[in-house]
């Protein structure tokens, strides 16, 4: 993008579709968990093994004008850069969550010093 003749935008993305419900599962097991879904739409929950409810549908959190599907198109990145993703979303989501676990345990231990 910074080689380019002009300034543009550009979309970088995997072109794959993925449910909320993946992220989470997939971050789960990243993390050394399984999740047991339970309920539909904004009652559903996920469960750990003890049965405590670790994720929640929060409306809150809806954008103002819900769509069902998202799907980044990078085309446009593939033919005037020829641009291809390396990471998937299954090595995106594990990247994230080992980050998240890493910051999370840098707050404790500096907590615990403090």
């Amino acid at each position: 993008m910074l080689q380019g003749d002009k300034p543009d935008d550009f979309v970088v993305a995997t072109g794959e579709r993925h449910s909320v419900r993946e992220f989470v599962d997939a971050a789960g097991a990243e993390l050394g968990f399984r999740l047991t879904w339970r309920g539909k739409g904004v009652d559903e929950t996920g469960t750990d093994r003890d049965g405590r409810v670790v994720v929640r549908v929060d409306p809150r959190y809806f954008r103002p004008a819900e769509v069902e599907t998202l799907l980044g198109d990078a085309s446009k990145a593939r033919e005037k850069l020829g641009w291809r993703p390396k990471v998937g979303f299954g090595e995106l989501v594990a990247e994230m969550a080992r980050a998240d676990r890493e910051r999370a345990e840098r707050e404790v231990s500096s907590r615990r010093r403090g």
